[in-house]
């Protein structure tokens, strides 16, 4: 399986979706994500990138995805 280097992450309330690309920007993973799967998910991950629509809990998120080393970037909601 090839290594994630960026995943797009969308929040909601308690089912996360979450999609993995490689470097070459083919498909790796496409998962749904409860809550209490999240930190579980992102801590047997290698640092990559994670890109989110902020939103009132993307901050939060952020905030712990960033502890276990992953770089993140909000997007403005548009």
């Amino acid at each position: 399986m090839s290594e994630i280097t960026t995943i797009g992450l969308d929040l909601a309330k308690s089912v996360f979706q979450v999609h993995g690309i490689n470097e070459a920007g083919g498909e790796v993973t496409r998962k749904r994500l409860r809550r209490g799967q999240m930190l579980t998910f992102f801590a047997g991950l290698p640092p990559c990138l994670v890109g989110m629509e902020a939103c009132a809990t993307a901050h939060y998120w952020a905030r712990e995805l960033r502890a276990l080393g992953h770089e993140v970037r909000l997007m403005p909601p548009q």
